[in-house]
């Protein structure tokens, strides 16, 4: 089966980070027919040079030049339309994937015609992959994964693989501040989309400071509340969990310091790996 990888880089994107995705990309068991990769706006010069060796190099490295930066939703939204394949695996450019990512969430493609999302878990890592700190993991059934949906994300973003045709149909990337998975998977789940999570890390997900401090502050807050918002007015959660959910996300996102909120996310919303024994 043939499919397509999307990504999208913009000017702080860091070249080192990239490089390690982009190896972990190119040594999967199984490739990817095509590599569609957004340029979100100028970029640095050391961007513009690795980027430059890459299409110099392979032939099936397609880029799509943005003059202006226009956020995650409106590149990917851009990047889809160059997507030459009905599957895609979705890919951040400081993340690294096992060699097999592919080769395992193909086979589902293939076994079932009706699926339109498949994820994984996550292990999340600073500086190394040898240093995993946390892993998140995802619902697994179609089943289980809508009722996730009602109270969080039932995907890890990253490792998403999906149909094209199935995105598009519930209308494709749309801009949402910071939340354009968690918009997309509630407007496919309302247009009758199958969901699955295979229960492995197939990802290895950087992060660090710089990310819980993305998810704080009222700007993360009202965005989030935004998408809540959305699905209460679709039916998908009812008054109660709405107002429950906006209440604890006010106090996590807009109340807690960074070192609180990351402290009560790997507590909490992550599972942590078990230490080594000498």
């Amino acid at each position: 089966m043939q499919f397509s990888v999307l990504m999208s880089v913009y000017k702080n994107t860091k070249p080192d980070e990239l490089r390690d995705c982009i190896d972990s990309l190119l040594n999967q068991t199984v490739k990817a027919d095509e590599y569609i990769i957004v340029k979100d706006g100028p970029l640095s010069d050391d961007l513009n040079v690795f980027l430059t060796q890459l299409q110099l190099t392979y032939d099936n490295f397609v880029f799509v030049n943005l003059e202006q930066n226009v956020g995650l939703g409106n590149a990917l939204r851009e990047g889809m339309e160059r997507c030459a394949y009905e599957v895609v695996a979705r890919m951040d450019t400081d993340d690294i994937c096992v060699k097999d990512r592919f080769e395992k969430q193909i086979k589902f493609f293939e076994e079932d015609e009706q699926l339109s999302v498949l994820g994984s878990n996550v292990a999340e890592f600073t500086e190394s992959i040898d240093n995993v700190i946390a892993y998140r993991e995802v619902p697994g059934s179609h089943k289980e994964i809508c009722e996730f949906l009602k109270k969080r994300d039932p995907f890890n973003h990253m490792t998403v693989m999906f149909r094209k045709s199935h995105v598009m149909a519930a209308g494709g990337y749309l801009p949402w501040h910071y939340n354009e998975d968690s918009y997309l998977w509630a407007r496919m789940f309302l247009n009758g989309a199958k969901f699955a999570n295979i229960n492995e890390n197939l990802v290895f997900a950087r992060v660090g400071k710089e990310m819980y401090a993305r998810r704080g502050g009222y700007k993360y807050f009202k965005s989030e509340k935004g998408i809540l918002k959305f699905k209460k007015k679709n039916r998908i959660i009812g008054f109660g969990t709405y107002l429950f959910q906006v209440v604890a996300r006010f106090i996590i996102e807009c109340v807690l310091t960074n070192k609180l909120r990351g402290w009560l996310y790997k507590k909490y919303l992550r599972k942590t790996p078990l230490k080594k024994v000498n």
